[in-house]
């Protein structure tokens, strides 16, 4: 039950994260970020890695945006 609701945070996660590349929403990142370490940590305390590997990815995908965009843009 863990994994599905880490998997559901993590898809609402990148689909915001997915938005979030257009120019001047990069700003966005900061809140989905959290987000999915909330869906890193309900992922973690699962038997299944699926949910867990979605939400790094979000989690790398909104890092790396944040340093193109100087933290802000």
């Amino acid at each position: 039950m863990l994994n599905i609701g880490s998997l559901v945070i993590g898809a609402i996660a990148l689909v915001l994260a997915v938005f979030a590349f257009i120019p001047l929403l990069g700003w966005a990142n900061w809140v989905i970020i959290p987000f999915a370490v909330i869906g890193l940590a309900l992922g973690a305390m699962s038997d299944k890695t699926s949910g867990r590997n979605l939400n790094i990815v979000v989690i790398v995908i909104g890092v790396i945006r944040l340093m193109l965009g100087g933290g802000i843009i």
